[in-house]
């Protein structure tokens, strides 16, 4: 598993419960280290080991956890970066649903070694989509996408209503009803933020 993932797990935890209940996952998970290293490579089996025992001592199911995973990587401050890569994707909440099956290969550019499932939007007309997710690295990244769906539909100030409607592992669906591309004004986004600052 891609040290990025499991960074972003450590982030999560970190930033929404405290450095001491980081510390206690990563205790209770036995990982014999305080913090993961972006860039290297672990074994699968630590990831799962840190989402239980982070599932365990926040007392949260895992789904919504995961969910919350989502939401973080998109609407915390720290995680700005991520936010900006995926606004790329276009100036609509439904350009941006578009451009998510270019987002494995979008991400890869940035960084090579990152092997993030497939992703495959299905428009069934008028405001309807399916996003098959294919090739999940761990249980429950579903859940991580549909947090991050709705941060980014906040974000857009897109009004839309998501459910997960298939957990196979091996194809993941979310419905996505897109009910109102400008319900809100959404957040503040400028194409040239970073180069003007």
């Amino acid at each position: 598993m891609h040290g990025l993932i499991n960074r972003s797990v450590q982030g999560f935890v970190r930033d929404t419960y405290g450095a001491a209940t980081w510390a206690h996952v990563a205790r209770e998970a036995r990982l014999g280290f305080d913090s993961f290293e972006p860039l290297l490579a672990y074994d699968p089996a630590l990831t799962e080991a840190v989402l239980t025992a982070a599932a365990k001592i926040l007392n949260r199911p895992r789904d919504g956890m995961l969910e919350d995973l989502g939401t973080y990587l998109v609407s915390h401050p720290n995680t700005e970066a991520l936010r900006r890569l995926l606004r790329f994707g276009g100036v609509t909440f439904d350009d941006f649903l578009h451009s998510l099956e270019d987002l494995p290969e979008r991400a890869r550019l940035a960084l090579p070694d990152l092997d993030l499932p497939g992703l495959g939007l299905v428009d069934q007309g008028s405001g309807d989509y399916r996003l098959h997710i294919s090739d999940a690295r761990f249980a429950g990244t579903g859940h991580v996408l549909l947090g991050l769906l709705r941060a980014m539909a906040d974000d857009y100030g897109a009004l839309v209503l998501l459910d997960r409607i298939c957990d196979d592992p091996a194809d993941e669906v979310i419905s996505i009803q897109l009910l109102d591309h400008r319900h809100s004004s959404g957040r503040q986004f400028d194409l040239a933020g970073w180069a003007m600052s």
